[in-house]
């Protein structure tokens, strides 16, 4: 059953042959920025010198934007959707956060 609440544009049509086309060049490269993002996020929280914590910082940042920029085209070309959030269970996710947070020792 296909959700009534998908967001997407129209497809960008490839040719589906054995060779990598390029929504399939886009999710490899988009995977892999991920990846990295993630690496350097564990880097940053393990840096103990504040230049290297800087320097990889500054690195952090370009990958995360290139993820985005990556993001951004596979959407426009079709490539990836996005379902929309039932408000019933942003309001339930919203009310179990302020439980949460409200169980943490103030500061």
């Amino acid at each position: 059953m296909e959700s009534n609440n998908k967001i997407q544009n129209p497809e960008t049509t490839v040719q589906k042959t054995q060779a990598m086309n390029d929504r399939d060049f886009l999710t490899d490269i988009l995977a892999t920025e991920k990846y990295l993002t993630q690496a350097y996020s564990t880097a940053l929280n393990e840096a103990s010198n504040q230049h290297l914590y800087q320097y990889i910082l500054n690195i952090f940042e370009e990958t995360q934007n290139c993820h985005r920029e990556l993001y951004n085209l596979m959407f426009q070309n079709g490539w990836y959707s996005l379902e929309q959030a039932d408000m019933q269970k942003c309001q339930q996710s919203y009310q179990q956060f302020q439980q949460d947070k409200q169980q943490l020792p103030l500061h």
